[in-house]
């Protein structure tokens, strides 16, 4: 009789223990959820700064320009629901804008045009890096979650079900990476 409450206890132990465990992942997920969005969201009012610049420099021309500051501030304004739609709206106008090398050369001629097209250039390739580390964090959660121990014992207590961030995020191709370009 007392082998098997010995039994029994470490049986519970060692099922509290996992159970403990799979917890803290979790919340570590969640966490990684969190800093990965907060990269996010810096990356994209970045790109939206640097377009918005860009767009009031007067470098481009003034149809480029509306096209821009408008896409530009429509995502930096846009409320959470809405913030993917507008982020790929912004997207779009960036590779009908730049859509030919050409453009992007007027913007490098002009005084001051070479740096403001390297840190376009830069916050538009850091987007979709900073898009996947989030939704691959989200993808781990979602997994783990999934687990019948987790639903059952309630291990993810009151957090919100992760939801990725989906988004056109292509660059165009005068602004996508270039050999000897810095990241």
């Amino acid at each position: 009789m007392t082998v098997t409450l010995i039994w029994i206890a470490v049986a519970l132990v060692a099922t509290g223990l996992y159970l403990s465990w799979t917890a803290g992942r979790l919340d570590r997920l969640h966490a990684r959820i969190d800093a990965a969005r907060a990269a996010l969201d810096a990356q994209l009012l970045r790109r939206a700064s640097v377009t918005q610049e860009l767009a009031t420099s007067g470098v481009l021309d003034p149809a480029a320009s509306i096209v821009l500051y408008e896409a530009a501030h429509a995502a930096r304004q846009a409320e959470e629901e809405h913030r993917e739609v507008a982020e790929s709206e912004l997207s779009q106008a960036l590779r009908a804008v730049f859509g030919e090398p050409a453009q992007m050369e007027a913007v490098r001629e002009a005084p001051g045009g070479v740096d403001a097209a390297e840190e376009l250039a830069q916050a538009v390739r850091r987007v979709p890096m900073a898009r996947r580390f989030h939704n691959d964090a989200v993808r781990a959660a979602r997994a783990l979650r999934r687990h019948r121990k987790v639903r059952w014992f309630r291990l993810a207590g009151h957090a919100p079900f992760p939801l990725a961030f989906e988004m056109d995020d292509e660059p165009p191709a005068a602004l996508a990476d270039r050999p000897g370009s810095r990241p």
